[in-house]
């Protein structure tokens, strides 16, 4: 580091960062006027040059308050003057949200995602009809075009037909022989083993 120059990591932590130091400076300037009309004239200025550097829709009724609201942050609610707005409010954006809990659910296989898996703990409570046939088909569908986007070589009929009778605790258990994937899938497949043969080359 050099001496005699001015670093950022060295400098005081800015409130409202999308202003500026410069706002912030004369911030500070305010909260030193020992007369009040100074004060209120200074933070006046303040706002006006607030105004030009927000981003905000000018036009927004609500806009000139959340200005004043900025002001009242960036001066840690402690500059002494007549506002014009009710600044109380201010005070919930200085205060952080509960953390939200991190979903623990357990996804035995995470390439299909909990959809998937949730889907075949369904399955498993169905009465066998056209309604189970139908999900079990967009099902095994979906868990092959997984495997594929994922990468994964092993993107067979065989994989889909095992992890789908896994799932379901062997309730659900399509027939190799008769079950046919969409065209869509059998598509995708074709082009991934065509841009595999492209990289070996």
């Amino acid at each position: 580091m050099l001496t005699g120059l001015d670093y950022n990591t060295q400098r005081s932590h800015l409130e409202m960062p999308e202003y500026g130091r410069v706002v912030q400076e004369m911030v500070q300037h305010a909260l030193s006027l020992e007369d009040r009309g100074a004060r209120q004239a200074a933070a006046e200025k303040i706002i006006r040059t607030m105004a030009i550097k927000s981003n905000d829709d000018k036009n927004s009724p609500d806009f000139h308050h959340k200005l004043w609201n900025h002001l009242a942050l960036m001066s840690d609610f402690k500059l002494d003057i007549d506002y014009p707005y009710d600044v109380e409010e201010a005070r919930a954006i200085q205060t952080k949200p509960k953390p939200l809990p991190y979903p623990k659910s357990k996804v035995p296989v995470r390439h299909y995602g909990k959809l998937i898996y949730d889907t075949c703990e369904i399955m498993a409570t169905m009465e066998p009809g056209n309604e189970l046939d139908e999900l079990a088909r967009s099902t095994a569908n979906q868990m092959r075009r997984m495997l594929l986007e994922y990468g994964h070589s092993n993107a067979r009929e065989e994989s889909v037909f095992h992890d789908i009778e896994k799932f379901t605790d062997g309730k659900v258990k399509l027939n190799p022989v008769t079950f046919r994937f969409d065209k869509t899938v059998i598509q995708m497949e074709k082009q991934s083993t065509k841009k595999k043969k492209k990289k070996k080359k």
